[in-house]
């Protein structure tokens, strides 16, 4: 198959590096910067569990280069995706299918939902629909990544956790070939991956710990063992997780955690959120899909979130101060 990453950052360099380690099929690369420049001069280099790889990846910041994809991941964080979606078309053929490993709710999450949102846009995380033309939600497989990755020099990646998982589902619940090719190519890789009937169960089960941790980190500048040293943030997040919990409950979703296990878990981690990086990177922060849009979606289910609606008020004022968030 051909298989491009696009958005070879931190978590799309380490995939599109992995792919492209393990062989087998035709792996390629959008990237931009000084990542593009690493990648193209010396290849990509993961470092994980104490072990290194250097590969060579074809890597370009012209996705026209590369010509129609059989499957493209998007790994951009979601305020880029809406100015990459003209350019993404240039890899799309009738059979492509293009699959999103975002962090938070995606612009195409009513989509195969079923019930009386089914089909519903997204404006606030997809203006006018652009996206939804350009892209065409028939081709999305939705995508959940559990990898703590960091760039910490051009064109190298550290995962600071070995253990790893990605998640892919398609959007009406249908365990199709397209799906199984994709997981297959991943875990072929090394990639764990697993292909769900239910993307949006994952989709929460990730999005509750961010919304819990993400506003904090952005509000301290430390990372999650940090943050967690002691009792006071602990019971604050404590409470953030028990509110993201209760709105996938009125969500009929299967989403459960042990908070003091997922606690003392991330009281070990010494991982900044990929949200506090940006912050302090400068880019575009993903306030809208992480933290405003289940707030909304908590709101239309009369769901209390008291806890959350100080952090995450707090949290996008850092982030408008910033520069990083426009409403």
């Amino acid at each position: 198959m051909k298989i491009c990453v696009f958005g070879a950052g931190s978590v799309g360099g380490f995939v599109a590096a992995s792919l492209a380690h393990a062989g087998g099929h035709e792996i390629s690369a959008v990237a931009r910067g000084a990542q593009l420049a690493a990648a193209k001069s010396r290849g990509l280099t993961v470092r994980i569990g104490g072990r290194e790889f250097t590969t060579p990846v074809r890597a370009t910041g012209d996705p026209a280069e590369l010509g129609v994809q059989d499957i493209v991941l998007v790994t951009l964080k979601a305020p880029a995706i809406g100015g990459a979606a003209s350019a993404l078309k240039s890899l799309i053929g009738p059979e492509t299918a293009v699959a999103f490993l975002l962090n938070g709710i995606p612009w195409w999450y009513h989509y195969g939902e079923g019930g009386s949102n089914d089909g519903a846009p997204l404006n606030r995380l997809d203006p006018g629909g652009a996206i939804w033309s350009a892209i065409t939600p028939q081709r999305v497989i939705g995508g959940v990544a559990y990898c703590s990755a960091t760039v910490v020099e051009p064109g190298t990646i550290n995962i600071d956790y070995p253990e790893i998982r990605f998640d892919f589902g398609e959007p009406d619940g249908a365990m199709s070939s397209r799906l199984a090719a994709l997981v297959d190519a991943m875990n072929a890789a090394g990639l764990t991956s697993f292909a769900t009937p239910n993307i949006r169960e994952r989709i929460w089960s990730k999005l509750v710990l961010n919304m819990a941790t993400g506003p904090m980190a952005i509000l301290s500048g430390h990372a999650l063992g940090d943050l967690l040293a002691t009792e006071p943030p602990r019971h604050a997040v404590r409470q953030m997780l028990g509110e993201g919990l209760a709105i996938t409950e009125a969500l009929g979703l299967n989403v459960s955690l042990d908070v003091e296990q997922v606690l003392a878990k991330l009281a070990r981690s010494r991982h900044k959120p990929s949200i506090l990086q940006d912050l302090e990177a400068g880019r575009p922060m993903e306030i809208d899909g992480i933290y405003v849009v289940p707030l909304e979606i908590a709101r239309a289910r009369g769901v209390p979130t008291p806890m959350l609606d100080v952090f995450v008020g707090l949290a996008r004022l850092r982030a408008r101060a910033a520069g990083l968030y426009h409403e």
